[in-house]
């Protein structure tokens, strides 16, 4: 039997795609290609069966397992997920949230709420939202139109304020099922994640990004942590937390 996997169309997945597309293991799913809360609303709704989904999701499934040791995480600066704004923090009223991602919109707000602790109206957003920010009016940006976007003097990239107020890394995304799936299907998939990330030189040269152009190689090696580790579970665990 196939599975019908969704896998974010950011490129930060480059690695994952790669891996997938260099092995016998695309014969044995369905693969789907979609932005985060799509992906998300497909788990939830049980169109697929596995997803690399945002995290913030995970409350609202009625039954998941983490099914993999890779996930898209960050050590520090991720540089794709950001608050942009013409004023500084201290300045800020409004927040206009991505609509395209569940689990930064929830990190901002939990930043606010615990770290930042300022008097800020936060505004779930709508396609074409990056136009308005202005004034005291910041935005959060995801992925891929983040690339390049140095317009504005305020940015603060999310992972590193959740690092500054837990110490701990960040996990945006991980790959999970609503079904249970067999142990040989899981150590497959485990291998062809680990053939993808082992290879990112590779996957880069094969699909490069014009917008990061020569930063490309950086953003996949040293912005993206992809290990779903012991600190990546515990902050994982802190965030769903703190998310309550």
């Amino acid at each position: 039997m196939k599975h019908t996997v969704s896998i974010v169309n950011y490129y930060n997945t480059t690695p994952f795609l790669y891996g997938i597309h260099h092995s016998d293991f695309l014969s044995r799913i369905t693969l789907e290609s979609d932005i985060p809360s799509v992906c998300a609303q497909k788990l939830k709704n049980k169109q697929v069966e596995i997803g690399l989904v945002p995290v913030a999701i995970l409350p609202e499934l009625e039954s998941y397992q983490i099914i993999t040791d890779y996930c898209i995480g960050a050590v520090g600066k991720v540089d794709s997920v950001k608050l942009f704004s013409e004023k500084p923090l201290e300045e800020l009223t409004h927040v206009l949230l991505d609509y395209q991602s569940k689990t930064s919109v929830n990190l901002v707000q939990v930043l606010n709420k615990h770290f930042w602790k300022k008097d800020i109206q936060f505004i779930n957003a709508t396609e074409g939202f990056e136009k308005h920010i202005s004034g005291t009016t910041g935005a959060v940006i995801i992925g891929d139109r983040t690339f390049g976007l140095t317009s504005y003097p305020y940015q603060y990239d999310l992972a590193e304020e959740w690092q500054k107020f837990t110490g701990l890394p960040f996990v945006f995304a991980c790959w999970v099922s609503n079904v249970p799936l067999e142990e040989s299907f899981i150590n497959e998939f485990n291998k062809t994640l680990a053939f993808g990330v082992d290879h990112i030189e590779e996957a880069v040269i094969e699909k490069p990004n014009h917008a990061l152009g020569d930063k490309a190689l950086d953003y996949l090696k040293n912005k993206i942590s992809y290990h779903l580790d012991a600190d990546k579970k515990k902050a994982l665990e802190k965030f769903l937390e703190l998310m309550k």
